[in-house]
């Protein structure tokens, strides 16, 4: 049988289509995220409380770094601290999660001046920071994330960053606050609305308040460089150290080990934090994809064809 001739306009046509179906986006199927710092090391513990905490608590923050290679919903996370001063799991109030981008994003890059760079009359340096403010945020209170706890009894870190501890230079370096010993808690946090996070390099701030007087959440470290059962960082990214401010540091940040614990930045230890991060990353193009796009748009040029030439005749 021979096979009637397509006119130069469905060639054409059949071309332009080929190419559109071989680099046509196509939905991929979402890859499953999963970050983790690994366990608590014990080495020490930096307070973290929200804004208009009970018993006229001030803000204090500590994030810890992680890396993304692409656009990603971020649906839950854990994180490991203390309860100090007797609390317990039935004296928590609200838990917060912020994700803030590396300095000099979302900050005020006009207000840094002098040496080393980026440095103000409060902190020696703001390289590799947390940014002036957070990109987003989920707290409990509004019902924007959910949370359950998982007491894991008494534990002890050999150092802490208390409140009263967060000092602007030049009396940055203290030590520490000493060791610290508390109800060791995990939480479990579920985003009931997610981060959907592109492709960067962020900070995970977690706050618990804690509604005792006198008791508060420490958020303890984890082992830097990260041991297993941790994840290493992905290629292309540096694994920063835990920062921490407090409301009278804010917009600046020191780091809990170079700077507070020192005894100099050049010989401070440098620490982690305890936390993991799940979720999965959002489905994007595949170039090449179009295959049955393209048999479908050949064949049904071809049977346009061949309608045309028996009309013809």
């Amino acid at each position: 049988m021979t096979l009637p001739l397509i006119p130069l306009k469905a060639r054409t046509g059949i071309a332009a289509l080929a190419f559109a179906a071989v680099v046509m986006p196509l939905p991929a199927a979402a890859d499953a995220f999963f970050f983790s710092t690994g366990d608590p090391d014990g080495k020490i513990a930096t307070a973290a409380r929200p804004e208009n905490a009970s018993a006229g608590k001030f803000e204090i923050e500590t994030g810890d770094d992680f890396g993304l290679t692409a656009q990603t919903s971020i649906v839950g996370a854990t994180f490991t601290g203390l309860l100090t001063r007797g609390s317990t799991t039935a004296n928590i109030g609200q838990v917060v999660v912020e994700i803030y981008q590396v300095f000099p994003n979302d900050s005020n890059v006009g207000r840094t001046s002098g040496a080393p760079v980026f440095s103000t009359n409060q902190v020696p340096t703001r390289v590799n920071s947390p940014s002036d403010v957070a990109l987003d945020s989920r707290n409990s209170s509004s019902g924007s994330l959910s949370f359950q706890t998982q007491a894991m009894g008494n534990f002890r870190a050999s150092n802490s960053v208390q409140p009263g501890g967060i000092n602007p230079t030049p009396n940055q370096t203290t030590g520490g606050d000493g060791s610290v010993r508390g109800l060791e808690v995990k939480f479990s946090v579920n985003f009931k609305t997610p981060f959907d996070l592109l492709a960067g390099h962020y900070f995970f701030v977690p706050q618990v308040e804690v509604t005792t007087a006198d008791g508060d959440f420490l958020w303890l470290s984890a082992a830097r460089p990260i041991v297993p059962p941790g994840t290493p960082f992905p290629a292309g990214f540096t694994d920063l150290q835990t920062w921490t401010r407090d409301q009278m540091l804010d917009p600046d940040w020191l780091r809990v080990g170079s700077d507070i614990v020192g005894p100099t930045p050049a010989t401070g230890p440098t620490f982690n934090a305890a936390f993991s991060l799940t979720g999965e990353a959002v489905p994007g193009p595949i170039v090449g994809a179009g295959l049955p796009g393209l048999l479908l748009a050949c064949g049904g040029l071809l049977a346009l064809a061949r309608r045309r030439r028996q009309l013809v005749a």
